[in-house]
This record gives structure tokens, sequence and C-alpha cells, in this order.
């Protein structure tokens, strides 16, 4: 059976991270049958990490702070976890679906697809965002 999505409610669910005066910084989109759907949502990136187990496969879209000394702004990530006990089917699977994910999740600075929990870091994706993000003005002294 084909993929869906549920437009609608992924879409509030993404601008809900977009907004920045919204509290929440990530929302997962996981499968409900064949159903791509809004999962869970939060203001800690290290809760999200914790919905990334070995047997799921899920779309997150991610909000972090960003930036140096001369401006802070706001970057995007779309993460595409795959966990380790997926099947070969599902993981195929999951490359043609991202594409339903991509009709709702349209602007992020950076894509990423992971499967091992340390490529999950914090500190790995903000330096990834970094350095898609242009200019970097940390190296000057304040």
């Amino acid at each position: 059976m084909a993929t869906k999505i549920d437009k609608e409610a992924c879409r509030e669910a993404y601008n809900l991270v977009r907004d920045d005066g919204s509290a929440v910084i990530w929302v997962t989109f996981k499968y409900d049958g064949s159903t791509i759907v809004p999962g869970e949502q939060g203001a800690e990136y290290q809760d999200f990490i914790q919905q990334c187990t070995d047997d799921i496969r899920l779309f997150a879209f991610v909000r972090f702070t960003t930036g140096d000394a001369m401006s802070k702004r706001s970057k995007f990530a779309l993460i595409t976890w795959i966990g380790e006990n997926v099947s070969g089917l599902q993981r195929a699977k999951t490359g043609t679906d991202k594409t339903l994910v991509k009709e709702v999740v349209q602007n992020f600075a950076k894509e990423f697809v992971i499967s091992d929990r340390k490529e999950l870091e914090e500190d790995f994706i903000k330096s990834e965002l970094k350095k898609a993000g242009g200019a970097n003005y940390d190296a000057q002294a304040e």
C-alpha cells in the first residue's frame, strides 16, 4: 500500500517549530500504518534523541540556534532516523517516503540521514549547520 501523509496536521506541527515565539524546537513525523502523521514534539533536544530507538524510522524537523558573536539565528534541520533493527524493505521505502515529508517541510538548512545515535549529538548537528551557514565570525576576538 502506498504511503500517504496527513499534510494539514504535519504542516501545523512544522509551523510550530518554525515559530520563534514557540517553545517547541522539534517535532517528529512518524508512521501510523501507511500514513505519515505528526508524532512527539518538545522543547529539549535531548527529549528528541530519546525518540530515536533501534526499531523505528521517523522524520524530524528541528530548530537550532546558531550564530556567532555578530548574530544569532535559527537554523533548521530535517533529520531522517532509521534504527539499526529496521528491515531492508522499510529502509528503502523511507527514502521515497521522505519526498512526502518534503512537501510539507520545505525550509531547512541541512538534511541528515542517521542510523547511528552518535550522529544525533547536538554538537555534531550544530557544527554541520554552521558549515552550511556561510560567514563565521567566531575566529575574531570580541
